[in-house]
């Protein structure tokens, strides 16, 4: 069941997800050649007390973080620990808050110094993707038309969607109905309306998009050792087209 938001939740949510903006552009800061992953889940959780808001994923099914650091070939749910960044790597923040009962969501991923040209590519391919999916965000198309913008885009760049991961929709709960896949075609599944809350999120991969979850039981690595990339906005449906709420 989609569970569509009024104005006043829809604030509530841009106030979270605002949060969640504010700190994961703090987090990128610190990205840097040298920085143990964990110092980044250290720093998120004294953010999060600093804004007096809940990180969202720590706990959730067992997650043991507050952030989710996935370098180089790791796509998506990275356990932060004692790796070290290094240059050349590429890596990818995903964070949520929970505040006053609403969540916020989002994920950026980042070049540490200087990386190689597809690396590059990847990161403008996944991004532009986003963008595309959040600018078909609006009433009357259909939800798979946010998948299909997010698969042509990525597959212009000879880059692939990972399948096994989606988008969904959030508010009080971190996820609700619908799942958002990052392909097939359009004109398919719910028509989209106003007051739906949605987390859009491409994963991608420069090589194959299959994966497998290491024995953390969390980690996801793309199959083939390539590289991966994963960007996320928080978005309202509106009247007026496409809100995103996690942007500062």
């Amino acid at each position: 069941m989609i569970l569509l938001k009024s104005p006043a939740e829809i604030a509530k949510m841009e106030a979270a997800s605002r949060i969640v903006a504010e700190i994961l552009a703090e987090i990128q800061t610190r990205v840097k050649p040298g920085v143990e992953t964990r110092e980044l889940d250290e720093l998120a959780e004294e953010l999060c007390r600093r804004h007096r808001v809940e990180p969202a994923f720590k706990g959730y099914r067992g997650y043991p973080a507050s952030i989710c650091v996935s370098v180089n070939d790791e796509v998506v749910h990275g356990i932060p620990g004692r790796r070290k960044l290094k240059a050349g790597d590429l890596v990818s923040l995903d964070f949520g808050v929970r505040r006053d009962g609403y969540y916020g969501d989002a994920a950026v991923t980042l070049a540490v110094g200087e990386v190689t040209p597809q690396a590059r590519l990847l990161l403008q391919a996944t991004e532009e993707s986003l963008y595309a999916a959040i600018d078909k965000a609006r009433p009357g198309n259909r939800l798979s038309d946010l998948s299909h913008a997010t698969q042509t885009v990525v597959e212009s760049y000879g880059f692939s969607v990972i399948r096994q991961f989606v988008g969904h929709g959030i508010g009080r709960s971190l996820h609700e109905d619908p799942q958002i896949p990052n392909f097939g075609p359009p004109g398919r599944g719910p028509i989209l309306k106003p007051g739906m809350t949605l987390a859009i999120e491409p994963m991608t991969a420069a090589g194959s998009w299959e994966v497998k979850i290491l024995a953390d039981g969390w980690t996801a690595v793309t199959q083939d050792g390539s590289l991966a990339a994963h960007f996320e906005h928080t978005v309202a449906v509106t009247e007026q087209g496409p809100l995103i709420l996690s942007r500062i």
